[in-house]
């Protein structure tokens, strides 16, 4: 009976993860073919990038399971169920869900450090049309081998170095080397491979805070303030144009005598020119906009999308409450930078972590919420990526742009949220903490009460309580993935100042968002460095 019930609780958890994961590579296809560029698009790089956004998502989406299954262990009343009474059934099954972060990330590895990288430069390399192909795998080959020398160090790092020291400081350098293996062995290098996913983890965190922050803000503003009318934007842009053929033909005017123009009246008809081109692709653009069935039903939409952004700032606005609450509790409850600013359950008031809490007895809401709020970051970082561009440091590298992506920027752009997931899972820590340790746990207090009567002495009696850090050892079971972003202490302590950064340059976002004013109907679709022939992937 017990087997059965631990056959069929397993199959709910990975069954929905199964749906999960058909609806994720559904979503992967759509949003890469809505972005690829029609006239530069390749089957190896379209299948690379749906591919790395797919595996983004899917480790995402298992943070989810393992609170799922580490509440599915226990009844309301805190009493473990038939099949979970065992410490090594318990064992086997968290086992799982660990095993399952370890190859996401391990795949994660593959992809950032020598999958991209090399379908990357290989297409790098076929800009140059003097190139073949062997000499573009050749090059792509060469590029790819600095990117793998860095995952080799990485892995050598986290499992050479342990964090304990050796047993005697007075042993032989024989001794020492043997003691490096046998750490190495003991952990079967699952250290190595920790230690390279929170490297790369602080690179997510980094984007986390350039791109994520800015997408929670821009995202709910602009469907709050909507697009500028097409009409007009047709007006104001053929207003435009004559204004720039007047002054074009006033500068041509002043040669009809055989006179050349002067250098700087050369240079302003070349800007004006070009100004003029741009603005009649514009119109082209425009036109087809008006027409287009599309814009007709997003205004029908107009009242759904602004109910849809005011829902998604107050989101926001409760992400950026809950987590600024949290590291409140972690700067004065916790034992500092030498422990990472780790604390064990909640001292303050949490809004975020006591809504999953106060959910937990209506199934499955409080797994719906928990796996809404996952999405959320993602969909928010591919908001900021699409609004922002790709940028190194003052560098504006790519551009986002429906039809008009290069296959280099769609691969980027898979990268960048490859590193914003794997920081993503120690934000939703930092929301909800004692939830994404403990997921709906509760164990039953037993304490010894004194009897009144003739029957003298202590009476046993008990309260149901949440699982927090008091609970004992062999109650609660954490979830892998607390386990697993609190393996190196000195991360935390990194992750925890960047929770400030973040809400800084979320409320900056805002306030930018807020000033700026609706975008246009056809925003990211004309560019000054975009050709005429780029135009035909929109008119067919």
């Amino acid at each position: 009976m017990a087997a059965q019930s631990l056959l069929s609780e397993s199959v709910l958890g990975w069954s929905i993860f199964a749906f999960v994961l058909l609806v994720i590579l559904a979503f992967c296809w759509v949003y890469i073919r809505k972005f690829q560029s029609r006239q530069e698009s390749e089957v190896v790089s379209t299948i690379t990038a749906i591919c790395a956004l797919a595996i983004a998502l899917i480790t995402s989406a298992l943070l989810p399971v393992d609170i799922f299954l580490v509440s599915f262990m226990k009844y309301p009343n805190g009493t473990y169920k038939d099949w979970a009474a065992n410490n090594e059934t318990r064992g086997q099954i968290e086992d799982t869900v660990l095993y399952g972060y370890y190859t996401l990330y391990s795949i994660i590895l593959f992809c950032v450090f020598l999958w991209i990288p090399f379908v990357y430069f290989y297409y790098e390399e076929r800009d140059d049309d003097n190139v073949n192909k062997c000499s573009q795998v050749k090059n792509a080959l060469k590029y790819t081998i600095g990117f793998a020398i860095v995952c080799v160090v990485l892995l050598l790092i986290g499992a050479f170095v342990p964090l304990e020291a050796p047993p005697s400081q007075n042993s032989t350098q024989w001794e020492k080397v043997q003691y490096l293996f046998e750490e190495l062995g003991s952990r079967h290098g699952l250290s190595a491979l920790s230690f390279s996913i929170s490297s790369l983890t602080l690179i997510g965190m980094l984007a986390v805070i350039t791109y994520t922050a800015y997408g929670m803000s821009v995202l709910p503003l602009n469907l709050i303030k909507g697009t500028r009318s097409v009409v007009y934007e047709r007006l104001e842009n053929t207003e435009d144009i004559e204004d720039v053929e007047h002054q074009i033909e006033k500068l041509k005017a002043k040669c009809t005598d055989g006179r050349p123009l002067s250098s700087r009246d050369r240079n302003n008809l070349q800007e004006l020119e070009d100004k003029l081109q741009v603005l009649r692709r514009r119109g082209r653009h425009l036109e087809i906009a008006e027409t287009n069935c599309c814009t007709k039903v997003g205004s029908a939409l107009r009242p759904f999308k602004i109910l849809l952004g005011i829902f998604f700032i107050l989101v926001a606005l409760l992400f950026t409450v809950a987590l600024f609450i949290s590291n409140l509790d972690k700067a004065l409850h916790s034992a500092g930078i030498s422990s990472g600013f780790i604390i064990f359950g909640t001292n303050l008031t949490n809004p975020l972590n006591e809504l999953l809490l106060a959910l937990q007895p209506v199934f499955p809401l409080d797994y719906i919420l928990i796996t809404v709020i996952t999405m959320y970051f993602v969909l928010t970082s591919m908001a900021g990526i699409r609004n922002m561009g790709i940028w190194f440091f003052w560098i504006r590298l790519y551009k986002i742009r429906p039809k008009r992506t290069r296959p280099q920027a769609l691969l980027f752009l898979c990268m960048i949220l490859l590193l914003i997931v794997l920081h993503t899972s120690y934000m939703i820590y930092s929301l909800a903490p004692q939830y994404v340790m403990y997921g709906s746990q509760k164990y039953f207090a037993q304490k010894q009460t004194p009897s009144e009567g003739p029957m003298s002495g202590n009476a046993t009696s008990g309260t149901t309580k949440i699982c927090d850090a008091d609970a004992p050892g062999d109650q609660c079971t954490m979830t892998r993935s607390y386990l697993f972003l609190h393996k190196f202490w000195f991360f935390s302590t990194i992750y925890y100042f960047g929770n400030w950064v973040f809400i800084g340059v979320f409320l900056i976002g805002l306030v930018v968002s807020c000033c700026r004013g609706k975008k246009s109907v056809i925003e990211g679709e004309v560019e000054a460095d975009d050709s005429d022939m780029s135009d035909d992937e929109y008119v067919h």
